[in-house]
């Protein structure tokens, strides 16, 4: 889907890749272990005129906010609104520990299953994931990939799904001291390090934090509307419309137009070329 039609300056140079729910579906359903878990904290210290489900949408609009910054970001959010009720909250390093816990008991049998080859990358892959950072590398696209997720976890299961490959050295995620990384501080370095504008950037995420910090530089914004649970190959409405709303250019559901979608973009560019 064409939402935002785009003359590039030049063919995309380097690619940046979310990485859960973008590339990985190793975390599919990572947020109904966390909006639970920060509404059993929340109700706690509820006020008189909030109910569970009132608290519920409050939860679920600063944890969909967040998403694709470090995880930490959404317990410092749960710790402040613990304040403003009175309560003492823990330490946000605290909440984060305790949600790791509960995601990594609900992916365990699919990391294991990867690791010991009983488990298919193709069913922990958003469809078509490897064949577009293949044709990318063939195209000279450099490929990167940020996530929110610490950066051990990232690097480990990128190597369980073979993304490692399509960007040595170039995939990074969550720092223990988390005011040293951001996906923002990923783009700025590209350009930085390459001597060239958000024009040559190009961004595939399914989260409003790349496809925003993409469009703040002027690189161009695929978002990615999967379907982590059903792979059906339709895109996510609830996605698609927030990615919208954050300035993507194309949306798709996955990548099994990979073809297509690369002729587009590149046959923009070289339109603008050419004119």
């Amino acid at each position: 889907e064409i939402v935002r039609p785009r003359v590039l300056g030049q063919v995309p140079k380097h690619a940046l890749f979310d990485f859960d729910g973008t590339l990985s579906l190793i975390r599919e359903g990572w947020m109904e272990i966390m909006v639970p878990l920060l509404v059993g904290h929340l109700m706690k210290v509820a006020r008189a005129d909030e109910t569970p489900a009132s608290i519920e949408r409050l939860v679920r609009v600063f944890v969909t906010e967040l998403t694709g910054k470090q995880t930490i970001y959404q317990m410092m959010r749960l710790a402040e609104e613990i304040k403003l009720r009175g309560g003492k909250p823990a330490d946000p390093l605290d909440y984060k520990a305790e949600y790791h816990d509960c995601l990594m008991q609900r992916i365990a049998s699919r990391r294991e299953g990867l690791a010991k080859k009983v488990v298919p990358r193709e069913q922990m892959l958003v469809a078509g994931s490897l064949e577009l950072l293949a044709a990318l590398r063939d195209l000279g696209t450099a490929i990167y990939v940020a996530s929110g997720t610490d950066e051990q976890y990232v690097l480990e299961e990128a190597h369980l799904l073979g993304v490692d490959e399509y960007a040595p050295g170039r995939i990074y995620g969550a720092q223990a001291d988390f005011a040293s990384f951001s996906k923002e501080m990923v783009i700025q370095r590209i350009l930085k390090e390459n001597k060239v504008d958000g024009e040559a950037l190009i961004a595939f995420g399914d989260g409003y934090v790349e496809i925003a910090d993409c469009k703040a530089v002027g690189g161009l914004a695929v978002a990615v509307a999967s379907d982590e649970a059903e792979r059906s190959g339709r895109c996510d409405a609830w996605k698609r419309e927030r990615l919208i709303g954050a300035g993507a250019d194309i949306v798709i559901p996955d990548y099994r137009e990979t073809p297509a979608l690369l002729d587009y973009i590149w046959k923009s560019a070289k339109g603008k070329a050419s004119a």
